[in-house]
């Protein structure tokens, strides 16, 4: 099963998060709260991500084989989020993605969000930009 822990995650991610985790809450108190959902994702977990909509059941949602994808190494160089309402539901909204990402965006310049990518957007993952600088 793939990491939520911090202590998986590249410290700068770990910083950008927490920081634009309070800035969110200050923001938007009454809106739905955003909380990890993945850091460090092992190779067997990122082939079978990548089988999916290919050779097994599902859409696609990830372009990356194992060894392709910033979460497959430790600490991981991406983390995954998602939001929880207050009435403890999933909240999807692509609108608390963008403005997460916004503040992100401000609070760490070298964090970038997948709701900008072309091939397949991924709103819920963040990134170090060059990433594979960060990674051994």
């Amino acid at each position: 099963m793939a990491s939520r822990s911090l202590t998986d995650l590249n410290e700068i991610l770990v910083d950008a998060y927490n920081k634009a985790c309070a800035e969110y809450l200050s923001l938007y108190p009454d809106k739905s709260q955003p909380f990890i959902t993945c850091t460090y994702r092992s190779n067997d977990e990122q082939n079978a991500l990548y089988a999916q909509g290919r050779t097994a059941k599902g859409a696609k949602v990830t372009n990356a084989q194992a060894g392709q994808s910033p979460h497959n190494y430790k600490p991981s160089a991406a983390f995954d989020i998602a939001f929880i309402g207050l009435n403890k539901k999933l909240d999807w909204s692509k609108n608390n993605f963008r403005l997460f990402a916004d503040i992100i965006a401000k609070i760490q310049p070298l964090v970038v969000c997948g709701i900008d990518f072309k091939s397949l957007p991924d709103a819920p993952h963040f990134e170090l930009k060059d990433w594979r600088k960060y990674v051994k």
